[in-house]
């Protein structure tokens, strides 16, 4: 089978990233690469992000978590859709404007709002995003009639005490439906919101990774 081509918005190589995808979806290739490849550390310090609605969180292969700007992202994962044909996994849940319109093309964004509507028609939405300043965009992203929502900041990969934290002040905001809203955040997360708290738990990259592969022929 073709590998799916997944579009990382920082750099490849992304080892934990792609360990999430194949746990979600077992027995799907997959090649990852990054918007940001082959630029220099300096170069990605020279495109930080403008302000809140152009913020974007990303781990480099270093493990480093830096906030970049979606629209230098943006541009260039327009010329890579451009070079690639078939179906593309987009790993990051952000909103993006400006990229071609395409079938195959699997932007989270859109699929993660499609199942919250379906699973909460009405209720408390709790989202937990990678930095306070991606709060009001990410937030208004998830916004619609009927719902609610609570915001709660998690850095991913944050250590434990952290974790913790934020999984008791979302526990405190009584939500019905939570969402790990980056795909940076892995099944250790997810783990702890599910004991934390009793409402459904949903890991953006395994509902990612499984639409995207719903895409392909079966095995």
């Amino acid at each position: 089978m073709t590998p799916l081509p997944v579009f990382v918005i920082g750099q490849a190589p992304r080892p934990d990233l792609e360990a999430e995808i194949t746990a979600a979806a077992p027995g799907l290739a997959v090649v990852l690469r990054g918007a940001l490849d082959g630029m220099t550390r300096p170069e990605i310090a020279a495109i930080p992000p403008r302000d809140g609605a152009d913020t974007l969180f990303t781990l480099l292969p270093s493990g480093e978590g830096v906030a970049i700007s979606k629209a230098a992202v943006t541009e260039r994962m327009r010329a890579m859709l451009a070079a690639t044909q078939g179906p593309v996994l987009l790993a990051c849940t952000g909103r993006f404007k400006g990229l071609p319109d395409r079938p195959g093309l699997v932007q989270p964004s859109a699929v993660l709002n499609g199942m919250a509507e379906a699973l909460l028609p009405r209720g408390r939405l709790g989202l937990f995003v990678p930095l306070p300043e991606q709060a009001a965009e990410l937030g208004a992203s998830r916004a619609r009639d009927g719902v609610s929502l609570a915001v709660v900041p998690l850095r991913p990969h944050a250590d434990d005490a952290a974790r913790a934290a934020a999984m008791r002040a979302m526990a405190a905001e009584a939500p019905d439906l939570v969402l790990l809203d980056c795909i940076s955040y892995t099944r250790r997360d997810k783990a702890a919101a599910v004991a934390a708290m009793e409402c459904p738990i949903l890991l953006s990259v395994a509902v990612a990774a499984r639409a995207a592969a719903s895409l392909l022929p079966e095995p």
